[in-house]
């Protein structure tokens, strides 16, 4: 087997622009203890992820272990955020990405991969098995065949059918975010989010602490339902849609890839952390970045952090309210609403 790739990034970041920020909502999960297991995973669907990857940490097992099985949950479920079951680009095809991470900066990642049903675990052989940090569309397709992982039927699920032939009636070819079916079969784009003030999602992204105090993370998507051919979001970069120091801390994002990728949102994160910010707090920081970057364009994109950090402290921040993650530890399980840049 080939030595694993280390991804070691030695790039310092510069400091941050303070803004006044808005009122924020809700409230931050409690600490976890160091030494204890705990998981912590994006949107509501973080709730069913994390009792896989607790099958794992429970048992005192490594996290990375737990990450994979974690999200494995979440691409098993036929539905139109992430998976096989997700929405299509504009060309009407599923394509898939992920990547994983573990405490020793060995990283894998898949892009623009289609008919397989478990990216992150082609996302993980990538990263054991060859020197590479990422392959993508057919050399990433043919991988993973290689490595034993079936061709699944090139078939939209229900659900993403009806809502690909609902966007097809307008068509409307610019980069929305689209709004989640919610059980309804008639489906709009356009504002970008729920009439409750919820925000469509397409991404699980998870982090882990193991008995040993030991992280891992890992991130999948569909990515943004009727993208276009090609497009690559934030999900399978390493740094920008998951980043793990061991020394440090995790971070995940989700919401619209395109900014994450501008300001390196998860590396960003740890970097802050390693400076002595809580994960809210730095999780925050980051968000403000996007908040200069982007100005009175926020208002249409939704972009969210997640943070963990060597002590076992919790936190994430969003720009619009509506974002919620998921944790278990020994001590609790819930689902929390994030805090906000706007109220």
């Amino acid at each position: 087997m080939i030595n694993r790739r280390k991804f070691i990034s030695a790039s310092a970041v510069s400091s941050l622009a303070a803004l006044i920020g808005k009122k924020a909502w809700a409230s931050e999960a409690p600490a976890i203890v160091k030494g204890k297991p705990v998981v912590i995973s994006t949107w509501d669907a973080g709730l069913a992820a994390n009792k896989g990857a607790w099958e794992i940490l429970g048992k005192s097992g490594r996290a990375l272990d737990a990450v994979e099985a974690g999200v494995r949950v979440t691409e098993d479920s036929l539905n139109c955020c992430v998976g096989l079951g997700a929405n299509p680009d504009r060309d009407g095809f599923v394509t898939l990405d992920a990547c994983i991470m573990d405490e020793n900066f060995n990283c894998g990642s898949v892009a623009f991969l289609e008919r397989i049903k478990h990216p992150i675990s082609v996302a993980r052989r990538v990263m054991e098995k060859t020197p590479h940090v990422m392959l993508v569309g057919s050399g990433a397709q043919q991988f993973a065949v290689a490595e034993g992982f079936p061709l699944e039927e090139q078939k939209l699920s229900l659900d993403a059918q009806r809502s690909y032939e609902e966007w097809l009636k307008k068509s409307e070819y610019k980069p929305v975010i689209n709004i989640e079916n919610k059980g309804n079969a008639s489906t709009s784009f356009a504002p970008a989010k729920l009439a409750n003030g919820e925000w469509n999602h397409d991404t699980i992204g998870m982090v882990a602490m193991d008995a040993n105090g030991n992280l891992s993370g890992s991130c999948t998507t569909s990515g943004m339902g009727f993208k276009m051919r090609g497009r690559l979001g934030d999900s399978p970069i390493i740094g920008a849609g998951l980043y793990v120091d061991n020394e440090v801390g995790a971070c995940t994002a989700t919401g619209q890839g395109e900014d994450v990728i501008r300001v390196s949102g998860s590396h960003t994160v740890v970097e802050l952390m390693r400076q002595g910010l809580s994960p809210e707090a730095a999780c925050k920081k980051a968000i403000e970045r996007i908040v200069r970057i982007k100005k009175d364009k926020i208002k249409d994109i939704q972009v969210a952090f997640l943070a963990l950090n060597k002590k076992g402290q919790v936190g994430a921040f969003a720009i619009h309210k509506g974002f919620s993650y998921a944790i278990k530890s020994n001590d609790v399980e819930k689902l929390v609403n994030a805090k906000s840049w706007t109220s």
